[in-house]
């Protein structure tokens, strides 16, 4: 039993949250969602299809342009869409039976945790894993779910910079292959004091959108997650 379940079961045989009172309650649920842009970026798919986003308008070399904005919005619904079915998953079986009345709370916040370690283990490499298990020295463990949550988050985020970043680099090329045709254009017609990015800019956003560019990066994404 990792420190978690420990802190879990104590809380739940002392019934230490039910004993406050309701304003007590409140501003403790009210403090906690200062963790939730953390868990947003760090628990979900976010990260990933951020820093691709990122990569596709640095790539193109509009730097402004979709705006932060867009992308952060683009990003926030298409980790709703890709995590629908984990979402389904804990509203079912961990937040109607703590509505219902069938179950308590711990007991649904544990159901609610081992339903998200899932969705975490599916996208976690597991030599990721086995780094962070060896540093904390928490011995062997039988089989991936037994992972403490306090080991599998971390892995998990280092896992996503990795795969963001691969998909970055398969992203950055064919635009990286425009620039250098565009240079080598330029340094042939003895045009060298002018940079090849004012040139091959248009160059790039045309080739992304007859390549409906939006569209591909859309649905690697989604696949990646598969």
């Amino acid at each position: 039993m990792n420190n978690f379940d420990q802190l879990a079961e104590r809380v739940g045989e002392s019934g230490f949250v039910q004993t406050l009172s309701p304003p007590l309650q409140m501003a403790l649920f009210l403090g906690s969602l200062v963790l939730l842009p953390a868990a947003l970026a760090c628990l979900t798919c976010f990260t990933r299809i951020t820093i691709v986003l990122s990569f596709v308008r640095r790539g193109m070399s509009t730097q402004e342009i979709p705006p932060n904005n867009v992308l952060v919005g683009l990003a926030l619904f298409l980790t709703v869409f890709i995590m629908e079915p984990t979402l389904s998953r804990l509203n079912n079986e961990a937040i109607l039976p703590y509505m219902n009345k069938q179950a308590t709370g711990i007991e649904s916040f544990r159901r609610g945790i081992e339903i998200h370690k899932e969705f975490m283990l599916r996208q976690t490499r597991k030599h990721d894993l086995a780094l962070f298990l060896h540093m904390s020295k928490s011995g062997p463990i039988a089989s991936p779910h037994e992972t403490p949550i306090s080991v599998l988050i971390p892995a998990f985020i280092i896992s996503e910079l990795k795969t963001a970043f691969f998909m970055g680099f398969c992203i950055y090329i064919p635009f990286l292959l425009v620039d250098i045709v565009v240079a080598t254009v330029l340094m042939s017609m003895g045009m060298m004091m002018m940079p090849p990015v004012i040139v091959s800019t248009p160059f790039k956003v045309l080739l992304f959108v007859l390549a409906d560019g939006w569209h591909l990066v859309a649905l690697s994404l989604n696949q990646s997650f598969g």
